[in-house]
């Protein structure tokens, strides 16, 4: 049974997502103690999280950033106002997907169901590869023999599309609507803002330039003798 950890302080909105999703066979634990979040998370480990942006204590970009130090979990952020900037920088934090207040049941649960999805559809075995680099859809762990890396699952995502396409050109539109469902509040900004955070991380394991930025168009993932 999969665990939904709800970081979200209306308790009218806890009822709809435990009702809802309880349907679904998930089981839904919502915060008990503000002052220990990020506790909360470690222990538990869930296998999916929704962040409000608005609550009590911290803001839900910092939950969100604490949450990715302890847990590779997919994250839906609940947003209600100012929902361009607030989506753009969920996204950017590292969010998963969106739901804007008030969102459907319906929805709810297809979001909640394409991630879980997306993260339990490859077995531990099964990996993808280009050149010596190999990528591990369960864990979303990047390897080559300069090292490992570990990514959330939005690069994850990226990568593993990427990979699949190795050598051609992925349109921006094509990732917005593959990764983030159509990005109808997301821009190119914050994709490119995605693309330069996984750039980072693959610097760590000699993989620096093997994103490339075809101008205006999209990214192509190469190897170094492309």
């Amino acid at each position: 049974m999969a665990m939904i950890y709800v970081i979200e302080d209306n308790p009218a909105v806890i009822k709809m997502v435990r009702k809802q999703l309880a349907k679904w066979q998930y089981q839904v634990v919502a915060v008990k103690d503000w002052d220990h979040l990020d506790d909360e998370i470690d222990i538990l480990q869930p296998d999916l999280i929704l962040c409000d942006i608005t609550l009590p204590t911290f803001d839900g970009f910092y939950w969100m950033q604490q949450a990715r130090h302890l847990t590779s979990a997919p994250i839906i952020v609940i947003s209600a106002a100012d929902i361009d900037s607030n989506i753009m920088h969920a996204v950017a934090a590292g969010a998963d997907d969106y739901l804007m207040k008030p969102f459907s049941a319906t929805v709810l649960v297809a979001k909640v169901q394409a991630l879980l999805r997306r993260n339990q559809q490859k077995s531990d075995d099964e990996q993808l590869q280009w050149g010596d680099n190999h990528f591990n859809h369960l864990t979303n762990e990047l390897s080559n023999n300069a090292g490992t890396v570990q990514l959330t699952p939005t690069e994850g995502a990226l990568i593993a599309v990427l990979a699949d396409h190795h050598g051609k050109t992925v349109t921006k539109h094509q990732l917005l609507e593959w990764l983030w469902q159509g990005g109808k509040y997301l821009n190119d900004n914050t994709l490119n803002v995605n693309i330069s955070r996984l750039r980072r991380k693959l610097e760590t394991i000699d993989l620096g330039n093997a994103i490339r930025t075809e101008r205006g168009v999209g990214y192509r993932l190469v190897v170094d003798n492309e």
